[in-house]
């Protein structure tokens, strides 16, 4: 057995081995606002990428040494850096519990090197949640973005944080302006390059039987139940 069991509190007390969820999703899907929802749910560490090399660049060590290269020139951080950031975290005493892995694996060749890390812990991917979002939606999503044009740049949505009047900002009236990455004919090329490497981690969840998926155009209080709900029934919590 690979998941976590509880054995007091309203979810249990501590794991007798730690529970790691994958959470799976385009950009826009929602898969970060989830992950930290189902973290604590859980009771599980929510580790992202994104996090660990931000984490990284405040840091004095070899490996953050390694990290920052990349991340100062904006370049992707290549794979076997990428890895060894991820097990050392995997290794910290505050992830025994178990983890929700948001950003992470990324390709196919990151999911079964995460598999192999695994496997040296003693353990695997007990689910990977999987968001579904068309691309017509996800556009919409992500070019729904307004930045303030004033010196502190205060951040809008026109659907989750929409300004009271139109284009302008509710703090210091400024115009609201759409930046060009955030237009919808970049979104489109970024979601082209970012898509088929997704779609192919979501074939060796489904491969290896423990794939999940929840349709992501639903309120967002639905689609964090569902979750719960297929993680309670993978990790045998329910």
């Amino acid at each position: 057995m690979t998941h976590a069991t509880r054995t007091d509190g309203p979810r249990g007390g501590l794991t007798a081995t730690p529970t790691y969820l994958v959470m799976l999703g385009a950009p826009g899907a929602g898969k970060g606002t989830q992950s930290l929802r189902l973290a604590e749910r859980l009771e599980l560490l929510p580790v992202s990428t994104g996090d660990l090399f931000r984490a990284a660049l405040r840091e004095g060590t070899p490996l953050a040494t390694e990290v920052r290269k990349y991340v100062e020139k904006g370049v992707l951080v290549p794979d076997p850096v990428t890895l060894r950031v991820v097990e050392e975290r995997l290794r910290q005493p505050d992830a025994l519990r178990g983890v929700v892995l948001d950003g992470f694996p990324r390709t196919r060749v990151q999911a079964e090197a995460l598999d192999g890390q695994l496997t040296r812990l003693g353990a695997r991917v007990a689910a990977a949640l999987y968001i579904e979002v068309d691309t017509p939606e996800l556009v919409r999503r992500l070019s729904g973005r307004r930045v303030c044009t004033g010196p502190a740049q205060h951040v809008y949505h026109l659907d989750s944080r929409p300004p009271r009047v139109a284009d302008v900002c509710d703090i210091d009236g400024s115009t609201l302006e759409q930046r060009p990455d955030d237009r919808a004919e970049t979104i489109q090329a970024r979601l082209a390059r970012q898509l088929p490497p997704m779609y192919e981690v979501v074939d060796h969840y489904a491969n290896a039987g423990v794939l999940h998926a929840v349709a992501g155009d639903r309120p967002v209080d639905d689609v964090t139940a569902e979750l719960l709900r297929l993680a309670d029934r993978a990790t045998g919590r329910s």
